[in-house]
């Protein structure tokens, strides 16, 4: 059995205590909402949200999908969401691979862009985004799908490109010696290897898409290609003529459980992922 060293943990103590308390917190509030989300608004005002004195209000989960438009909301986010992932990994994986695996004239300089890229604030290029959209004619879902895998692609190849660094580079030696092309190698050898830093970077680029707020306000047309984050707040804004605040908060729970849950199943391989790495050459 392994000695506890109480003097180290003394030392930690004030940090386990600040994780308790914002863990605490946490779930009050979660626990809060969830009340408050079957419950009626008469009872949200008085202050009692958690004693549920006419009972579970499961209609407002269906107020909030149908009425509401949760449900058009939620399916725009899902494809914002799904389709950027698949477009950034589809950019990324082969350009961290590339700039990982060989040096050519101008390597370190995509490596510096990719970096300076990731520590430039959206607001810094919004106006003439805008602006080269407006004359382009792109708008509505296509242009946020692209603004999205745009704004991802730099992250996730340095995040991947850690990664491919590690990997020995004698797998690419026997598949050469195997008559294997190095497309087929990449997508059959090494992509795979790599998978735990893959599955993390394409969780971390699904919260990112699926929370965006900013963007989507600016670029958004209409109602019907609104994500959950703007489709919230046009929610908010038309409380003061519905009133059914028990709807709202049924509508945050349904916005909220898809990340929450994606954390909750994956979270072993998001650990793996960023503590892990590929296997050392």
């Amino acid at each position: 059995m392994r000695k506890i060293n109480w003097k180290k943990e003394a030392r930690l103590l004030p940090g386990y205590l600040i994780v308790a308390l914002w863990v605490l917190f946490t779930a009050v509030m979660l626990f809060w909402i969830l009340g408050a989300s079957l419950s009626t608004s008469r009872e949200i005002f008085s202050g009692e949200v958690l004693k549920f004195a006419s009972g579970f209000h499961w209609e407002n989960y269906v107020t909030a999908w149908q009425v509401q438009n949760v449900s058009i909301f939620f399916g725009n986010s899902l494809l914002y969401s799904v389709v950027s992932c698949i477009g950034v990994l589809a950019i990324a994986a082969p350009a961290a691979y590339v700039l990982s695996r060989w040096q050519f004239r101008g390597g370190a300089a995509l490596r510096i862009g990719l970096v300076v890229a990731m520590s430039v604030p959206v607001i810094m290029i919004i106006m003439p985004i805008y602006a080269l959209a407006t004359q382009w004619g792109i708008k509505g879902r296509l242009l946020l799908v692209i603004l999205y895998i745009l704004m991802r692609v730099p992250y996730t190849a340095i995040y991947l490109l850690d990664f491919f660094s590690t990997l020995s580079r004698t797998y690419e030696e026997a598949a050469y010696l195997d008559g294997c092309s190095g497309p087929k190698t990449f997508l059959k050898i090494m992509l795979p290897l790599v998978q735990p830093a893959v599955v993390t970077v394409t969780i971390f680029n699904f919260m990112s898409v699926w929370n965006e707020f900013f963007m989507a306000l600016i670029f958004t047309t209409s109602e019907s290609t609104y994500p959950v984050g703007v489709g919230l707040l046009n929610i908010i804004n038309s409380m003061k003529y519905t009133g059914n605040y028990g709807g709202m908060f049924a509508a945050v729970i349904i916005v909220f459980l898809p990340t929450f849950l994606l954390y909750i199943f994956m979270s072993e391989k998001i650990i793996a992922g960023v503590t892990g790495g590929g296997v050392k050459g």
